[in-house]
Formats: structure tokens, C-alpha cells, sequence
């Protein structure tokens, strides 16, 4: 579809905003809403109606901002570039933003839409040694395509139809993950607390550690997956191999650096602390993967321990922060074996274990379903926005 291509600022007011000094208490805790890049990182819809700090009207003449109307598109221009949003309520911004008011032949959903399709775009046109911004000059003359009012409010109402499927579809795979936590806390307890008086022991009691393996890129030869941190995400299992990258070796590892059925892995070290000590549990079947070095691979060598019971042992909130404390409440970067194998952890019965196991594999069941279902909406939405945006 070709429709012309006109600069922001022939069709919107650019407007940036400003931060009173915070050294001036009376600048703050006034009744004029006031956000920064953060506040629209993690938005589960486009509109933002509340704002964690507000600005005295002291606060808001002594700086470069200026109240933004309901409608307003508001675009984060550093730290990072490309968040978008819709003012759901009158507000005023930091230095963070470009905001785009648009004029009277410009949809503002259409315009949050647009906008959104070209942040790649924008984020290469940032300057800045420490971070990355945009100037108000560089916005102002970027070119969207604008066609006549009503196509931008018919284009707009297909993006939100389509935007709302894959929104549900996210709604639903957090509530049965809060569901499936809740089982494992009602049928065992806090398992640091113990509440339920199971007996307890040593991972080392119930199976053996092996730490990934560190390769050379300059070997060649022989292909495999290898699962690294960049695989976990929140996954709690993998059963299809398909996304997990490949290395290349000058030969085949031993076969203690190759995962088998119901092993667990853990991240044993990251630059995001986040992220050391997440744990999931592979299924490769007969496919050769191996684990990187970043990880420490569980093996349970007793069928007394069921394998989704122990990855969800190590989810919880307490054992995660049991584990990171090393122990001595001092939040640690890495962890080792030595880690993992100081930990007590309660061991119940095998067929309450085995019971939550059929929970597991039903709830993964229904994850994959959502998930396939989540891609091809994600896949018709960039399908949808390239057909009008290109």
C-alpha cells in the first residue's frame, strides 16, 4: 500500500519534557503526574493512566516541561530508545521522551502503532557515547506513512483486534504458571520452611553434578545443540530442541556432557545476576545436546526424586533466595557445586511427587498449545503492520 510520507512534525507537535531539582522538596509530591522512561518499560496495555511521582506546580515552571493532553503518543527517546505509550490521563514528562501530540488529520493509535513498527529504524539514528538517544530534530523530521483519517482508524481497530488475541493469550499462560506454583506450595509447603515435616537431605544423596563444558571457536567437525543461559528464559522445560543453538567441535563430547531425559540445568554464572540459579529440565529424547559452561547440569540417579518436583523446589521464591545467600545471606554472583550440594532440601513421598509430575506434563501441554498460538498471532501482527507500514 502506498500512501505519502510526511515528517512528524508536519503532522504532530514534538515536545520533550524536563525533572525539577530534586534538592527542592516543595518541586515534589504536588498533583501534577509526572513519568520517566521506567514507567512505560513494562505496560500490559497502551494506554498509562497512573504515574509514580508527581510534581508540584513550583516544580513544573521551574522546568523544561510541559503537560501533555489525553491522546498524547509518548516515545521514549533514551535509556532506551523506542518505549511507547498513550497518556490516558493529562501528564507531564522527564527529559526521557519525545512526545508526539498529534494534529487534527493524525489517529493517535494509528500513530502508537506506526510509531512501534519503526523503532528499529529510530534506534539507529541515536547519538551518544554513554547511551544512546534521539534529539527532538532527528524525531521531528522522521517520515511516516499517513494515509487519509478513516483508513488510519480501520488500520488501528484491526492492530488492536489482533494485539488483544495475543495479549489474552499472554494472560492466560501467566495464570496457569500462578496456578501450577500454587499446587506445588499446597501439596508440599515452603520447602525452606518445611512446614509439612518431610525428611530432608543432600542433592548429592539423590544424583551427581557436572558442570558444562567450554569449547574453542575455532573447532570444527562435528555439530550439535548446545543449551546455553541465553536458552532458559522462563522455561521450565524443553521438550523440542528446534531453538536451542549449535557449536562445532573437532569431535563428539563424552557422554557426560551430554544431556539425557529428566536432567536438570542450572545456570551456574551471569553477568545478570537475575539469572544464576534458574533451573529447568530438558528433554532431549535421542538427540545429542550438550550444556555450556555457564551451566550445572543435575542428574538424578534415584527414583525417589521426581524431576518437576525438584525444578519447581528450586523456583520457589525461598530456595532461589536459599541458594543465592549461599546459605550466609550474603547475595553471591555465581554458583558451584559446592553451592547446590550444601542445600537441605525436603524429599516427600514419591506418589504426591509423581501426582504433581501429571499436573506438570498437562500444564506443558497446554503452554506448548498456547505458545504455537502466541507465535502465529505475534507472526499475523508483523505480517499486518509490515502490509501497512512498508
Amino acid at each position: 500500500m502506498s500512501w505519502p510520507m510526511v515528517k512528524l512534525k508536519d503532522c504532530c507537535e514534538v515536545v520533550g519534557g524536563a525533572t525539577p531539582k530534586r534538592n527542592v522538596a516543595f518541586y515534589w509530591d504536588g498533583d501534577i503526574p509526572w513519568i520517566t522512561p521506567k514507567d512505560v518499560s513494562n505496560l500490559s496495555e497502551p494506554y498509562i493512566y497512573e504515574a509514580p511521582e508527581y510534581i508540584s506546580k513550583a516544580g513544573y515552571k521551574s522546568a523544561a516541561t510541559y503537560m501533555l493532553p489525553v491522546g498524547t503518543v509518548l516515545l521514549t527517546s533514551r535509556a532506551p530508545i523506542g518505549n511507547v505509550a498513550i497518556a490516558g490521563i493529562e501528564l507531564c514528562t522527564n527529559q526521557g521522551f519525545k512526545s508526539l501530540i498529534p494534529g487534527r488529520n493524525v489517529h493517535n493509535k494509528y500513530l502508537y502503532h506506526c510509531i512501534k513498527r519503526f523503532v528499529p529504524q529510530l534506534e539507529l539514528l541515536g547519538n551518544g557515547a554513554t547511551f544512546k538517544e534521539v534529539s527532538k530534530s532527528v524525531v521531528e523530521n522522521f517520515e511516516i506513512p499517513l494515509p487519509p483519517f478513516e483508513e488510519q482508524k480501520r488500520i488501528s481497530d484491526i492492530l488492536d483486534k489482533v494485539d488483544g488475541i495475543r495479549q489474552k493469550r499472554e494472560q492466560a499462560i501467566k495464570i496457569a504458571d500462578d496456578f501450577l506454583r500454587a499446587i506445588f506450595l499446597d501439596i508440599f509447603g515452603d520447602p525452606v520452611k518445611n512446614p509439612k515435616r518431610w525428611g530432608v537431605t543432600s542433592l548429592l544423596e539423590y544424583g551427581s553434578f557436572k558442570n558444562g563444558m567450554n569449547f574453542s571457536k575455532g573447532e570444527s567437525g562435528t555439530v550439535l545443540k548446545c543449551l546455553g543461559v541465553g536458552d532458559f528464559k522462563s522455561l521450565a522445560t524443553i521438550t523440542c530442541m528446534k531453538n536451542i543453538g549449535e557449536i562445532e567441535l573437532n569431535t563428539l563430547p563424552s557422554d557426560d556432557y551430554l544431556l539425557k531425559d529428566g536432567d536438570i540445568v542450572f545456570v551456574r554464572s551471569n553477568g545478570n545476576k537475575a539469572l544464576v540459579g534458574r533451573c529447568l529440565t530438558i528433554y532431549p529424547g535421542k538427540e545429542k545436546v550438550t550444556f555450556s559452561g555457564f551451566c550445572i547440569r543435575y542428574r538424578i540417579g534415584n527414583s525417589a526424586i521426581v524431576p518437576e518436583y525438584l525444578n519447581f523446589l528450586f523456583r520457589t521464591p525461598s530456595m532461589k533466595q536459599q541458594m543465592l545467600s549461599g546459605g550466609q545471606g550474603a547475595n553471591i554472583q555465581n554458583i558451584s557445586q559446592g553451592t547446590l550440594s550444601a542445600l537441605k532440601i525436603p524429599v516427600p513421598p514419591l506418589e504426591k511427587q509423581q501426582a504433581f509430575s501429571k499436573i506438570v506434563s498437562f500444564h506443558s501441554a497446554l503452554m506448548e498449545k498456547l505458545d504455537i498460538n502466541t507465535v502465529e498471532t505475534e507472526d499475523m501482527f508483523d505480517s499486518i503492520s509490515q502490509q501497512y507500514f512498508n
